[in-house]
C-alpha cells in the first residue's frame, strides 16, 4: 500500500467516512463497509483529502490540464486538489458546474477556468450509478474539453447492473473514460490487517466480495 493511502484510509477511519457494521444500500443490499466523505467536514481533514487525491493522481502517470469537480461533492474535492497541488509547485486550473443553468450575470453551468481544449480530470467521491460522471463527460465534450479520467475516492469492486462487471468498468465502457481510484476494497482489507481485532469485519467484507464482488 502506498503511503497516500495508507494516509487517505487513516483520515477516513478517524472521521467515520469509512465505517463498519451492517448497512442498506441502496441497491438493497445488506453492506459490511458503509463509506461517506461528506463527513470530511474541517479544514484540516480538507487538506489532508486533498493531498491524499493529488498523490493519487500524481502516481497515475495521467496527463492533464485542468480539474472538474462535478456538482456537488465534486466542487469542494476538485478545489483541495488543486490547492494540494499548487503546494507542490503545480498551479492547475478548475472548474465545476451548477445543478441548474444560471440566466444572468456570465449564466450557463459551467463555472470557473474555460475548459475548452484541455484534457481533464474528474474529481469525485465515490462511483455507484456514475451518473454524475456520465453526465459531467457529456458537459465537457459538448463544452470542447476532452475528459481523460475520473478519479474518486473509493472503488466499491461491486457488481453493477450488469453480471460480471462493475460501476467502474461500466462508466469505462459507456463513456471511454478510464476511472481511478485512492483505494480499492483490497486495500481496505490491507488495511484491516489480519489481527483479532479486525477478524469479523474483514471476514464479512471477503463475503460480501464473494457474493457481489468481482475480479
Amino acid at each position: 500500500m502506498l503511503p497516500h493511502q495508507r494516509d487517505f484510509l487513516e483520515l477516513a477511519v478517524s472521521h467515520a467516512v469509512l465505517t463498519f457494521g451492517e448497512f442498506t444500500l441502496k441497491s438493497g443490499r445488506k453492506s459490511p463497509y458503509f463509506f461517506n466523505l461528506g463527513r470530511i467536514s474541517g479544514g484540516a481533514a480538507m487538506r489532508r483529502l486533498g493531498q491524499a487525491y493529488a498523490a493519487a493522481l500524481t502516481a497515475s502517470g495521467i496527463e492533464f490540464d485542468l480539474l472538474f469537480g462535478p456538482a456537488y461533492k465534486g466542487i469542494p474535492l476538485a478545489t483541495a486538489v488543486a490547492v494540494a497541488l499548487a503546494e507542490q509547485g503545480r498551479d492547475v486550473p478548475f472548474a465545476y458546474n451548477r445543478k441548474e443553468a444560471k440566466d444572468h450575470g456570465e449564466g450557463g453551468t459551467l463555472v470557473g477556468a474555460d475548459p475548452r481544449g484541455k484534457r481533464v480530470v474528474i474529481i469525485d467521491d465515490v462511483l455507484t450509478a456514475g451518473t454524475a460522471l456520465r453526465q459531467a463527460v457529456t458537459l465537457l465534450r459538448e463544452a470542447g474539453a476532452e475528459p481523460v479520467a475520473a478519479l474518486i475516492a473509493l472503488d466499491r469492486q461491486e457488481q453493477g447492473p450488469l453480471a460480471g462487471q462493475s460501476a467502474v468498468e461500466a462508466m469505462a465502457a459507456d463513456t471511454g473514460v478510464g476511472v481511478q481510484s485512492l483505494v480499492n476494497v483490497r486495500d481496505v482489507l490491507d488495511y484491516l490487517g489480519t489481527g483479532a481485532e479486525h477478524a469479523a469485519t474483514a471476514a464479512a467484507i471477503r463475503a460480501y466480495q464473494a457474493a457481489y464482488g468481482v475480479q
